[in-house]
């Protein structure tokens, strides 16, 4: 079983694990749980959907380091 840590902004938000044809996407940030155990095609197509899920990356502006 292949696993890939998956980021968003610089900061881990799950892990997808390939099964075979599809990667499901497992969430450990709240912003993302909404994706959770969602299968893709392929790493890109869980990419985007993050991208479109999370948006602006208003979502994160809290977990950012001040400064």
């Amino acid at each position: 079983m292949e696993k890939s840590i998956v980021e968003f902004g610089g900061l881990p938000v799950g892990i997808a694990i390939n099964e075979g044809s599809v990667f499901r996407f497992i969430a450990v940030k709240f912003h993302v749980i909404d994706l959770d155990n969602q299968r893709f095609s392929s790493l890109g197509d869980l990419r985007r959907a993050i991208l479109r899920h999370v948006g602006d990356n208003s979502q994160l502006a809290a977990l950012r380091p001040a400064g």
